[in-house]
């Protein structure tokens, strides 16, 4: 960090319906691995990769949610402290992007940032290797829009446009964790030790 200042860790949340690929996107980037073994997230994940940010080294700790109903309640702790969001659908199921709305109301409930008007969110649409396309880019750049969010789409499988979207997580992040640092602090934060091995994949 510049200045000798110790690194700042933020907190990315992963959200959406199940099977879009969350955990993929996020193994992916952090492993650099894919498999098409489909194993649903139960409960939460989490990797840690650090990232430089405009000459700030940061550690980015990315939270993979599960996206059934039955593990919904554990979003009120998880999305607390939370720096941004990103909102993962599969460009080839248009319920999953019809969806998005609702999660992110929901993390604003639940999460309770600062300042819900000026928290960042990242869209990632992904699977754009397969042809049954459902939803075009125009149309989730429309809704981005409407929200103030930023799009980006790409694939897991075939590691197109992966990391671009996470080093746009981590510089709004940044933003955010420093003009809300001092008002964080009081949050309940979840911290765990990375694990060793990959547990959880998903199919993309």
């Amino acid at each position: 960090m510049k200045d000798g200042k110790s690194p700042v860790t933020l907190k990315i949340i992963l959200i959406g319906n199940s099977g879009v690929g969350k955990s993929s996107f996020m193994y992916r980037y952090v492993n650099h691995r894919f498999t098409n073994m489909y194993r649903a997230t139960v409960g939460t994940d989490f990797l840690s990769k650090s990232v430089n940010v405009n000459g700030d080294m940061v550690t980015l700790q990315i939270w993979d949610t599960a996206g059934t109903e039955r593990f919904q309640s554990l979003g009120t702790p998880l999305y607390r402290g939370a720096h941004c969001c990103m909102l993962v659908f599969d460009v080839t199921s248009r319920a999953s992007f019809s969806a998005l709305d609702g999660w992110r109301k929901e993390f604003l409930i639940q999460g309770e940032p600062q300042d819900p008007s000026d928290f960042p969110f990242i869209v990632l649409g992904n699977k754009t290797d397969l042809s049954d396309r459902e939803v075009s880019g125009r149309q989730a750049l429309q809704w981005c829009e409407e929200i103030g969010a930023e799009y980006f789409e790409g694939s897991a499988k075939e590691d197109r446009d992966v990391e671009k979207p996470f080093l746009r997580a981590a510089e709004c992040g940044l933003q955010q964790y420093k003009k809300h640092t001092l008002e964080n602090t009081g949050h309940f934060q979840i911290t765990c030790k990375q694990p060793r091995e990959t547990r959880n994949t998903c199919e993309c």
